[in-house]
């Protein structure tokens, strides 16, 4: 049993348990990627609730979320298709998250389907405690602009712009214009042949994704906190930018597995 808990660490414990043991106001970003409810196989979970249950426990956790932010705390939320609207209300509604940013997260190689659209994109909410107080890093994340990279107008603002929260194509039908430097949140899923991927989670993060994230929406030294932590790629990375980290996984491998990816000398 957990009785205490410390920064820069991973536990294996039940989110909604651990967030009960931190203090009121004490982390400044907040990623979750919970389970979407759609049946997956998760080690130590049930992932298809009934829709009254989940929307119950999605309120319980982020209720937590929400008292453990400081008061200019930023909660971002990845979700999928099904609940994204239902969570978006409890947050905003029910919570008193205020919405800064719906963005989606277009990838490549996403799930085929026969007799609809296939799925190549995620919800990424961008919630802030304080709609007037929060922390936005612009010039961590801004990009060059069309006027500077393609028509080299001096009229251009010289600190680039900040990328969009657009849908765009898949890049095979966009030809030479679609980019990786282009300003969209186009970021590849990791496949089995990827580098980055750790090969023992289904649902894992890209490294990219969350270093958007970190950058944009807290400071070096300040504490990121992930309740559902999987592969560990918020932890990851809150690390590699200089952040203090903080993660809770209830499946015992992902949890020791983290452990090593934050860990690999040991």
């Amino acid at each position: 049993m957990i009785t205490v808990i410390e920064w820069n660490a991973v536990y294996n414990c039940d989110c909604i348990e651990g967030m009960g043991m931190l203090a009121d106001g004490s982390v400044d970003l907040a990623f979750a990627d919970p389970p979407f409810n759609i049946g997956y196989k998760y080690d130590g979970y049930h992932d298809k609730l009934n829709d009254k249950d989940y929307w119950t426990w999605s309120e319980q956790w982020m209720a937590e979320v929400q008292r453990i932010l400081k008061p200019d705390g930023t909660f971002w939320l990845a979700i999928g298709d099904e609940y994204a609207a239902e969570l978006k209300i409890i947050a905003t509604r029910k919570l008193g998250f205020a919405c800064r940013n719906w963005v989606i997260w277009y990838y490549t190689f996403g799930v085929h389907c026969k007799q609809k659209f296939t799925r190549s994109h995620v919800h990424l909410f961008h919630f802030v405690k304080n709609a007037n107080q929060f922390t936005f890093n612009d010039h961590e994340i801004r990009i060059p602009s069309a006027r500077q990279r393609i028509y080299h107008d001096k009229r251009a603002n010289p600190r680039g712009r900040l990328p969009d929260d657009t849908w765009v194509l898949r890049p095979q039908e966009l030809g030479q214009e679609f980019g990786f430097d282009k300003d969209t949140w186009f970021v590849s899923r990791l496949c089995g042949t990827f580098r980055e991927r750790v090969g023992w989670h289904g649902c894992q993060m890209p490294e990219a994704i969350l270093e958007r994230i970190i950058n944009v929406s807290s400071r070096p030294n300040e504490k990121v906190f992930d309740p559902f932590l999987g592969s560990g790629t918020t932890a990851a990375v809150a690390k590699k930018l200089g952040r203090q980290f903080l993660g809770f996984e209830l499946s015992k491998e992902y949890w020791e597995l983290s452990q090593k990816r934050l860990n690999p000398a040991n």
